[in-house]
């Protein structure tokens, strides 16, 4: 299949890289061209200059990209010039206001376009085990999941246009709550006096255990935040969550509590550190701003 692939950043740099090694035919498309050129030499693809040119002829096009603002740029350049019947897969978490726009922008050109936003982190799409959560027409998930199989361990269609995105959103309130509740536990244990490693190991064999917990305890006890997903993007996700609440209803008291709380994270300067380091608002701020760096 003859794939386009826009945006080989942390993420989309890995996903292509694992359809190609799939012995598809993947061209990449970034926005600095110094890091398509990187791709192309490291996975054996092709880069393309411009966005037209990683679409044209593609029956297959995916883009992983930052925002809402740029899927409709992308996708406005790409239409054009893709094959007749192409599918677009969009890999961005953006809201499901855009997925919906776009899906019917593409109607009208005779292609389809999924929402198909990721779980699973930059490690996820490393290691090609993400969770993938889709929106829009069945049997256009059926042309790409072949496709998508490189480098997700599950693929679930969730609905009609926009709903991969709004289950995104359940995602990302979930891991809000989770994450500001192990940062309480470490703060707790610290302050006990605790072992927060002895902790750990009695805590996460019970019904406390989470990924985060395994995965982020003992470097949050340690104020180190450098691991994967920043805080800058959980905010804008939390965002979307919360202007899609406004528009359906939903009281999310505890998730814009804790988007709050990363507004405070991003004041310490932390907008680069990951998720976890909500522990640094409740560690020493002499120590957690010099720890969070690492």
């Amino acid at each position: 299949m003859k794939i386009g692939f826009a945006g080989l950043g942390v993420m989309g740099a890995p996903m292509a890289g694992h359809l190609q090694r799939a012995g598809q035919q993947v061209t990449g498309f970034n926005r600095s061209p110094d890091k398509a050129s990187a791709w192309a030499s490291a996975a054996g693809g092709q880069a393309a200059a411009t966005v037209a040119e990683a679409a044209a002829g593609a029956e297959l096009f995916i883009l992983c990209v930052g925002n809402d603002h740029d899927v409709r740029g992308v996708v406005g350049q790409a239409l054009p010039y893709l094959a007749d019947g192409a599918v677009i897969v969009d890999h961005t978490t953006t809201s499901a206001v855009v997925a919906r726009e776009m899906a019917a922008l593409a109607e009208t050109s005779g292609r389809r376009f999924l929402d198909a936003p990721v779980s699973g982190g930059q490690a996820g799409a490393e290691r090609g085990q993400l969770s993938v959560m889709v929106g829009g027409d069945p049997a256009a998930l059926e042309t790409a999941s072949a496709a998508l199989e490189a480098y997700a361990k599950a693929i679930r269609h969730m609905g009609p246009s926009g709903s991969g995105q709004l289950t995104k959103m359940v995602n990302q309130i979930a891991i809000a709550g989770v994450v500001q509740g192990l940062a309480e536990a470490v703060h707790f244990a610290q302050q006990a006096g605790l072992d927060t490693d002895a902790v750990y190991e009695a805590v996460s064999q019970g019904a406390a255990q989470s990924w985060q917990m395994d995965n982020r305890w003992k470097t949050a006890a340690k104020g180190e935040f450098a691991f994967g997903f920043a805080v800058d993007w959980m905010r804008k996700d939390l965002g979307l969550v919360l202007d899609e609440a406004r528009r359906n209803g939903s009281v999310l008291a505890l998730t814009a509590l804790v988007d709050q709380f990363y507004a405070e994270v991003q004041a310490m300067g932390g907008s680069r550190w990951d998720t976890s380091s909500l522990a640094a608002r409740l560690q020493a701020p002499s120590s957690s701003a010099a720890r969070g760096a690492k």
